[in-house]
C-alpha cells in the first residue's frame, strides 16, 4: 500500500501543488497577512530550492524532505499574493477611498438585465471628480435604473458622467440570508446606485473590449434564432439556458421543481453541457482519423470549439473547470500521453485559482469538482455490484451508478447551501440526462440551418415539444409528497464531519481498512451528537424575529418548531419574496409548521412570552388613555404609523424600539432623533438588519 501512495503522488503531482496553494488562499482570505510578509516567505522559501540544485546527489536525496517542504512553503506563499493582488481594495486609487465623490465616470460593463422594477449592470468606476480634477480610480458598481426612466441607448461600453454618490452593497440581515455583500466582493464590486433621469448624462463615447462584444454580439443572435424559431416563453427560457446558460427568461416556479428534482445541473451551464460538445467533436471528426493533417488540426478545432462556448456561456467556474480539464486531455492526447485524471483535474483547479483565487468559494467550483472526483473515486465500484449481461441493461445501470457516484461527495454541500435533498434524483437524471442532450443537439443542428424556413420551421417546433415533455415530467415529479426533504440546516463544521465520515467509510470499503471503519463511525458519532444537541435546543427555543424586507412587515413569533407569522397581505401572496427572506430563518431555526403557540399569547397587536412582551404598532393602533406608564418590554412600529415618539413615551415604559422595513425613511430619521433625544434604545431594520430576540 504504501508503494501505491508513492505511485499515487508521483503521477499526480498537481495534488501537491494544489494543496499549499489553496491553504495560502484560505489563510490570506481570514488572517490580516500583508503583502510584504507573503513576498518574503515566498523569497525565503525559494532561495533555498534554487540552493538545492548545485548539491550532490547524496546531499539532495539526504534533505530532499526539506526541498518539498519549501516548495510547499513558496506555493502556499503565491497563495497569498494571489489574494493580495485579487482584492483591489489595496490598491492606492481603489474607488472606496473616493466614496465621498459625488461626480464619477462610470462604463457599462454589461447588457441591462430586466429585473422586477428595475434594470441592473455591472458598470466600472473610471474616474471621479475631486477638489476640481479628475481622478483615476479602480472598482466597479452595480448600477440600477427604473423601468420607465430606463433610456435605450444605454448598452455594453457606454459612458456615464453621474452626479451622485455611491452606496456600499449591503445584506438584508436577515438570519441564515445569502451573504450577498460577500458575494459580490468576491467579484470586485463593494458599490451600488440607483440612478434617476436628472442622476446621470451619457457622454457618447464608447468603451469596449473586442471580444466581449463579439460574444455579446453571438449571444444575441443565437437568443434572436431561439425566440423567432422556439415556440413558447417557457420554453423558449429553457433552450436558452441549457445551451448557453442564459437564464433572465427562466419562469422561477420551473427552476425551482428543477431544483427540487435534483436536475437543476441541466439548466446550469456545467461539464455535462461541454461534455457533450466533446462527444459530438469527435464523432464528427472520427471519419477523418486516418488523415494526416487531423493530428494538428484536431485538438486545434476541439480546443477552439470548446473554449468558445465556455466564454459563450459566461465563463462561469464550473464550465471553465470542464474547459480547462478537456484542454489537458486534448493536449495530452496530441502528444501521445495519456493523462492521469486525478492530475488533471489538480492542475486545471490549480490553473483556475492562479487566474481567479476567489473561485474557491464559488458554489458551482465546489459542487463541479466534488461530482467529478465522486464519479472517478465510486462509479467502477457502484457499476460492478450489479453484473447485467443485456447491453441496453447495462447501459441502464452504467447511466445510474455515475449519478449515484456524482452523489456521494456532492451531498454535504448540497445539504450546506440548498438545504435539501432531492430524492428522486436517480430517477429524474435517468430520463430527463438522455432528453437534454437530444435537445442539445436539436439546439446546435437549429442554430446551423436557421436560414432554412422548411426545416427551421419544424425544429424549432420539435424541440420546443421536447422541452415541454421535460417539464411536464420534471413538474409532475416535483408534485410527488415525497420527492424532496427539505428545511435540513447544518453547519460547517457537520459538513466537514460529513466529509471526513464519507472518506473514511470510503477507505474501509475500497481498500478493507477497518481503521476506516472505526474512524468514519466515530465522525458520524460526532455529526449525530451535534445535530440532536440542535434539534433540542430548537425544540426550547422561544423567539421573535422582525425580518427586514423593503417595504414589507414580516414578523415571525417561534415557539419550538412551531411558528405565527404576522406580515402584509402583499407579502403573504409572493412566495418568491418568501422563500427569499423568510424560509432561510427558518430552515436555520428548525420552524416547519405554522401553528397556534401554547407558551406565548399573540393576541394582535400584544405578543406576551415567559421573559418578555411585545407590542406591535401599526396604523390602526389607536393610543390607549392610563394615569399610569404601561410597561412593556419592547415596542415595534410598522406600517407607517402617525405616531410621536415622545407620545409613545410618555404613555408606555419601553427599553427598546424597533422601526421595520415598512416605514418610509423620512420618518425613520425622524424618529432616531426623538431616540436619541429621550435617551431610548431603537433598533433600525433597513440599516441594522433584522431583529432577533429571546420571548
Amino acid at each position: 500500500m504504501r508503494r501505491y501512495g508513492i505511485q499515487f503522488w508521483r503521477a499526480a503531482p498537481f495534488i501537491r501543488l494544489l494543496l499549499p496553494l489553496t491553504a495560502g488562499i484560505v489563510l490570506a482570505q481570514y488572517v490580516t497577512i500583508s503583502f510584504f510578509a507573503s513576498l518574503v516567505t515566498g523569497i525565503v522559501a525559494i532561495i533555498p530550492v534554487i540552493v538545492f540544485r548545485f548539491l550532490s546527489p547524496s546531499q539532495k536525496y539526504k534533505f530532499r524532505w526539506l526541498q518539498g517542504l519549501l516548495v510547499q512553503l513558496m506555493v502556499a506563499a503565491i497563495g497569498s499574493l494571489l489574494i493580495y493582488c485579487q482584492n483591489k481594495t489595496h490598491h492606492p486609487n481603489w474607488i472606496g477611498r473616493y466614496a465621498n465623490a459625488t461626480l464619477l465616470a462610470l462604463t457599462i460593463q454589461e447588457p441591462f438585465i430586466e429585473k422586477a422594477n428595475s434594470y441592473k449592470a455591472l458598470a466600472s468606476v473610471d474616474a471621479v471628480y475631486v477638489n476640481g480634477k479628475w481622478i483615476t480610480v479602480k472598482g466597479n458598481s452595480i448600477v440600477y435604473c427604473k423601468k420607465e426612466n430606463h433610456p435605450s441607448v444605454l448598452s455594453y461600453g457606454s459612458q456615464i458622467i453621474i452626479q451622485k454618490k455611491l452606496q456600499p452593497i449591503t445584506n438584508s440581515g436577515n438570519p441564515g440570508g445569502f451573504d450577498y455583500k460577500q458575494y459580490c466582493a468576491f467579484q470586485d464590486t463593494y458599490f451600488q446606485v440607483y440612478l434617476q433621469p436628472n442622476d446621470y448624462l451619457i457622454t457618447g463615447e464608447q468603451q469596449k473590449n473586442e471580444l466581449t462584444s463579439l460574444l455579446l454580439h453571438t449571444r444575441d443572435k443565437v437568443l434572436r434564432i431561439f425566440r423567432q424559431w422556439v415556440p413558447g416563453e417557457i420554453e423558449t427560457g429553457v433552450a436558452e439556458a441549457l445551451l448557453i446558460g442564459y437564464r433572465n427568461d427562466l419562469d422561477k416556479e420551473l427552476v425551482r421543481a428543477y431544483s427540487n428534482t435534483g436536475v437543476v445541473h441541466i439548466i446550469a451551464i456545467s461539464g455535462l453541457h461541454l461534455g457533450m460538445i466533446y462527444g459530438l467533436m469527435l464523432a464528427l471528426l472520427k471519419p477523418f482519423r486516418k488523415q494526416r493533417w487531423i493530428r494538428w488540426v484536431k485538438p486545434l478545432l476541439i480546443l477552439l470549439v470548446l473554449w468558445g462556448f465556455s466564454l459563450l456561456a459566461g465563463g462561469a467556474a464550473s464550465i471553465l473547470r470542464s474547459a480547462v480539464m478537456f484542454s489537458f486531455i486534448v493536449v495530452g492526447e496530441s502528444l501521445g500521453r495519456k493523462t492521469n485524471i486525478y492530475n488533471t483535474l489538480a492542475a486545471s483547479a490549480f490553473c483556475l485559482l492562479v487566474y481567479n483565487p476567489y473561485f474557491l468559494w464559488d458554489v458551482g467550483f465546489q459542487l463541479s469538482y466534488t461530482a467529478v472526483i465522486s464519479i472517478v473515486v465510486f462509479m467502477k465500484p457502484i457499476y460492478r455490484c450489479l453484473y447485467l449481461q443485456n447491453k441496453l441493461l447495462n447501459s441502464i445501470w452504467q447511466l445510474n451508478a455515475i449519478t449515484l457516484s456524482a452523489q456521494i461527495l456532492t451531498l454535504p454541500l448540497v445539504l450546506f447551501y440548498f438545504h435539501q435533498f432531492p430524492n428522486l434524483f436517480l430517477f429524474t437524471n435517468f430520463v430527463a440526462v438522455p432528453l437534454s442532450g437530444f435537445i442539445l443537439y436539436a439546439e446546435l443542428i437549429l442554430l446551423l440551418v436557421h436560414k432554412i424556413t422548411f426545416i427551421n420551421l419544424y425544429l424549432g417546433k420539435v424541440i420546443a415539444w421536447l422541452i415541454h415533455q421535460m417539464n411536464s415530467f420534471i413538474e409532475r415529479t416535483n408534485r410527488i409528497s415525497f420527492a424532496v426533504t427539505d428545511s435540513i440546516s447544518i453547519s460547517l463544521l457537520q459538513t466537514v464531519l460529513l466529509y471526513a465520515a464519507i472518506a473514511c467509510m470510503a477507505w474501509w470499503l475500497l481498500q478493507k481498512k477497518r481503521h476506516g471503519l472505526l474512524a468514519g463511525t466515530i465522525f458520524l458519532v460526532a455529526f449525530t451528537a451535534i445535530r440532536s444537541f440542535t434539534i433540542l435546543r430548537q425544540r426550547q427555543q422561544q423567539k421573535l424575529i422582525v425580518y427586514h424586507i423593503p417595504k414589507h412587515k414580516a414578523i415571525d413569533i417561534i415557539q419550538a418548531q412551531s411558528f405565527v407569522f404576522w406580515g402584509d397581505e402583499a407579502l403573504r401572496n409572493d412566495l418568491s419574496l418568501q422563500n427569499f427572506h423568510l424560509q432561510p430563518a427558518r430552515v436555520l431555526n428548525g420552524i416547519k409548521k405554522a401553528d397556534s403557540l401554547s407558551c406565548i399569547n399573540t393576541l394582535y397587536p400584544l405578543i406576551a412570552g415567559q421573559r418578555k412582551s411585545v407590542l406591535v404598532i401599526d396604523s390602526s393602533f389607536r393610543l390607549p388613555v392610563s394615569n399610569q406608564k404601561i410597561p412593556v418590554d419592547i415596542i415595534i412600529l410598522t406600517g407607517n404609523p402617525r405616531i410621536y415618539l415622545t407620545r409613545l413615551a410618555a404613555i408606555f415604559d419601553c427599553s427598546q424600539y424597533v422601526f421595520d422595513s415598512s416605514n418610509p425613511l423620512w420618518k425613520i430619521r425622524y424618529w432616531k432623533k426623538d431616540a436619541e433625544s429621550l435617551h431610548l434604545r431603537h433598533h433600525t431594520i433597513s440599516e441594522q438588519g433584522a431583529f432577533e430576540v429571546e420571548l
